[in-house]
């Protein structure tokens, strides 16, 4: 178990070098390399202090001791000097073992100043090593800190998607065990764990931490030395990567692993271990290919020059009778349409393939966007099912921004669960029936085998093999879009290097002129014959356009004829069906097509998609009777939001007040700023401390911050008491709040104290949102656009007396109650709308 000494350690040691080695990679190699320089020291002083003799630091390499480098008497710069001398000559010690000289070849110190490097030491100096687990598990964290290598589209592994893979896959202590990308031999450690968690007794499962780990001891010393030597052979590793072969080969030896058995190699273009077969793969491997592609050699099975394809491939060929894998994919492996993804797919369904976890999009953030999968391989449960099991896991137990901050509602140990359950085939028990609707279960299906293979591409998606399920409470049948239509028609793009095709009469769309059910005039015009030369193709009018391609799911009807891009799909429907009503039940289920939707850069859906889909269809007439009440609802809510679009509160100035500059009528305008981050004791406190995105409107604020008195008093930030009016002169410039309490205001505002005896803050707020484009004209600056404090100060309020001021507010306010009524309007329509169609497709009990 990692501890928070280590851990603020480790941290300290990153922010000494950051200003001299920026590169986190080099980082982590250089306090490698200090842990292991210091580590080889103490093992010889606790040789000496036992009665024994030194084996690492002897001979000529005796004046390079850790001891000796922080003897007192060197100067910074010696010290310098014989540390970088020491570190470059290590990997010609004979005295230490193979592969601490393999870890030192090579290295050298990047930076020269003594000071840093005092700093440093110092810090390292501070670790203690007994060779155990807790050092292993110090050093996992200090590897935590790389993200991604670059082009070759490895990315660090999350240690939760790890453990759960491994959980799944469940090696034993006598099976073999690799990753043929290992990276810093993430996989191997938990795996290793794993085993060993295995052994303790039922009764130990309920220990914490610490306790499992010296249980892990115990059961280390109940394996008879076979086992033993066993275990520590049965793991290997793969990497094209020469620094991260040595970072993976430091972790395993830092985990009890005295030879590591990690190879530089090139797993999909060498033949050298080919022939070698594992029990047990477990993998990550790169997302993408050098540009140009792979040149693998001939004997993998699937043609492709893809690394995701080949390294698939790889796993699923090289496991032993009875092997399992759980391998890391792009969602290209899932989907992608071309050859060699089809082939490896039938391949994998037909021999290997048992289950496809589905993880959300952000898991590798910040480093990756990119959408993944788990595939999990199991050549004798392929045989014994012929169904396929699918889990969509869309909580993983952390947010999904940059920071990947743990949030509540993990869904991955009931997804582990539901695994388990499908690998033993188990009834589902009444806790699972329990659990359909729970927030922490993921959504899974089965799906049999020869229906995945009887698909066009072989799709992996879950989703594409979900069916519409019965819906008891329907009025009306469930029918299939291509079962109503008599024609689906594709769009394109004429060529823009040919002026003539762009100078006609026929109007041509893109996705982006579908707004909200309306065809926006169209923006481009071609000729007849950029239709006849080009794959675009006239939609006529009364058709349905559905966006196909980018923006899945925008639709609306054709007014007049018109020609689509690419992106779109017209629809033509049989006689005796509605369009709009058909528009109307495509929308409200439209979640079918997005769920498929497939692609990297450009997502969509096929043809094939869009005829499967599926909605209520009631006669005719009914389906006009629909229409009809919901337009009604449709133009109530309309005719609300352009009052609350169109009301502006105007105050009638009488031309008899005088007009006071805004510095007159305030005590004073104070300024904003934010306490320091770095500092603990400014934040944690009481004191609400907005910026301007936390303004929801004039008078209602979001606290989402507190600070302390320290933080006020040492800060730039001022307290704007209760009553007076916030002024948003930089990002956000214009928004404005009636302080609601006493609170402090950032760099993006600035305070109004008012003079109460001479202007109500309710006046000055509706005069000042009159004068909101004032600001705006008056801003200035260009990365941030602002307006200054002297600005503010000089805008010229209107001030009739208290009396009429009250008078104005209370008009105003009968005003905005009556407008804001209809905000409640819409609200009922809306829900009116939703009621509606959650009859038509029988989602209600009525």
């Amino acid at each position: 178990m990692l501890d928070s000494q280590t851990k603020a350690r480790i941290d300290s040691a990153r922010d000494i070098l950051v200003g001299k080695v920026p590169d986190p990679k080099s980082q982590v190699e250089q306090i490698t390399i200090a842990l292991i320089y210091k580590f080889m020291d103490d093992m010889d002083r606790q040789s000496e202090e036992l009665g024994g003799k030194s084996s690492f630091f002897t001979g000529e390499f005796k004046k390079y001791r850790w001891a000796q480098l922080l003897d007192k008497r060197f100067s910074g710069h010696e010290r310098l000097l014989l540390y970088a001398e020491g570190i470059e000559k290590m990997n010609e010690n004979k005295n230490i073992p193979q592969l601490f000289r393999d870890i030192f070849k090579g290295v050298f110190l990047p930076y020269r100043d003594p000071e840093t490097l005092n700093l440093f030491l110092k810090e390292i100096d501070g670790f203690a090593y007994d060779h155990s687990e807790r050092l292993g598990d110090a050093f996992e964290y200090l590897l935590s800190v790389l993200g991604t290598q670059g082009a070759a589209g490895q990315f660090r592994t999350p240690r939760h998607i790890i453990d759960f893979i491994v959980a799944v896959v469940d090696p034993k202590k006598n099976e073999t065990v690799l990753d043929p990308a290992c990276g810093t031999a993430g996989f191997l450690i938990s795996a290793y764990k794993h085993i060993l968690n295995c052994g303790l007794r039922i009764e130990d499962r309920g220990l914490n931490k610490e306790q499992i780990s010296n249980s892990r001891s115990k059961i280390q010393n109940q394996l008879t030395p076979d086992e033993r030597a066993r275990l520590m052979t049965n793991f290997r590793g793969y990497d094209i990567a020469p620094d991260m072969v040595r970072l993976s080969r430091v972790n395993l030896y830092l985990h009890g692993f005295p030879n590591p058995i990690i190879h530089e190699y090139d797993t999909l273009t060498s033949e050298e271990r080919w022939d070698e077969r594992c029990d047990v793969i477990m993998a990550n491997p790169p997302f993408m290919s050098p540009k140009g592609g792979i040149r693998p050699h001939n004997r993998f099975s699937i043609k492709a020059k893809r690394s995701e394809v080949l390294f698939v491939d790889y796993i699923a060929e090289h496991l032993n009778p009875g092997g399992r894998a759980g391998v890391i994919v792009p969602e290209g492996i899932i989907f992608q349409s071309q050859n060699a993804y089809k082939s490896l797919r039938k391949m994998l369904v037909e021999n290997y393939l048992w289950a496809v976890v589905s993880l959300p999009a952000g898991v590798f953030n910040p480093y990756s966007g990119v959408k993944t999968s788990i595939l999990f391989l199991d050549r004798n449960l392929a045989k014994r099912t012929d169904e396929v099991l699918f889990v969509k896991v869309e909580n993983d137990g952390f947010d999904l921004g940059a920071q990947r901050r743990p949030i509540e509602g993990s869904q991955m140990e009931e997804a582990k669960r539901k695994l388990k359950q499908f690998i033993h085939r188990d009834k589902q028990d009444e806790q699972d029936k329990k659990n359909q609707s729970c927030k922490s279960c993921p959504s899974m299906m089965i799906v049999p085998r020869k229906r995945i293979l009887e698909s066009p591409d072989i799709n992996l998606s879950g989703d594409r093999y979900r069916t519409t399920a019965a819906r008891p409470n329907g009025k009306w049948p469930m029918v299939r879009l291509g079962e109503i239509t008599s024609e689906f028609i594709s769009g394109g793009t004429p060529s823009t290097s040919v002026p003539e095709y762009w100078s006609g009469n026929i109007p041509w769309i893109t996705g982006a002129d579908i707004l909200d059910r309306i065809v926006t005039s169209g923006r481009k015009w071609i000729s007849e014959d950029a239709v006849r030369n080009s794959a675009t193709h006239i939609v006529p009018k009364g058709a349905i356009l559905l966006v196909s391609r980018t923006g899945v799911g925008k639709i609306a009807k054709a007014g007049n004829d018109i020609a689509i891009s690419q992106d779109l799909t017209g629809i033509v429907l049989n006689n005796g069906v509605n369009a709009d009503y058909v528009i109307t039940a495509i929308s409200h289920g439209i979640d079918s097509l997005q769920r498929i939707q497939q692609g990297s850069t450009i997502r969509g859906v096929l043809r094939s998609d869009i005829e499967s889909v599926e909605i209520p269809l009631p006669p005719l007439e009914e389906q006009e009777r629909i229409i009809e009440e919901l337009e009604g609802y449709r133009k109530v809510i309309e005719g609300a939001r352009q009052i609350l679009d169109n009301y502006k509160p105007t105050i009638r100035i009488d031309p008899k007040w005088p007009m006071v500059k805004l510095g007159e009528i305030c005590e004073k305008i104070l300024s904003g700023g934010t306490p320091s981050t770095n500092n603990n004791n400014y934040w944690n406190g009481n004191i609400p401390w907005i910026t301007s995105a936390d303004i929801i409107d004039e008078k209602s604020v979001n606290i989402r911050k507190y600070i302390t008195k320290k933080g006020l008093s040492e800060s730039a930030t001022n307290l704007i008491p209760k009553g007076n009016i916030i002024v948003v002169t930089r990002v956000g410039l214009g928004k404005l709040l009636l302080t609601p309490f006493d609170l402090c205001i950032s760099q993006d505002s600035q305070g109004l104290i008012i003079k109460h005896d001479q202007i109500s803050p309710e006046y000055l707020l509706y005069v000042l949102k009159d004068l909101v484009g004032c600001f705006k004209s008056q801003s200035q600056g260009t990365t941030i656009q602002g307006v200054t404090k002297d600005q503010l100060i000089n805008i010229q309020i209107p001030i009739p007396s208290l009396t009429m001021q009250h008078k104005i507010i209370v008009e105003l306010e009968a005003e905005r109650k009556l407008v804001e009524a209809n905000r409640e309007l819409i609200v009922r329509m809306e829900a009116k709308i939703k009621a509606k169609l959650a009859e038509v497709w029988g989602e209600t009990g009525n």
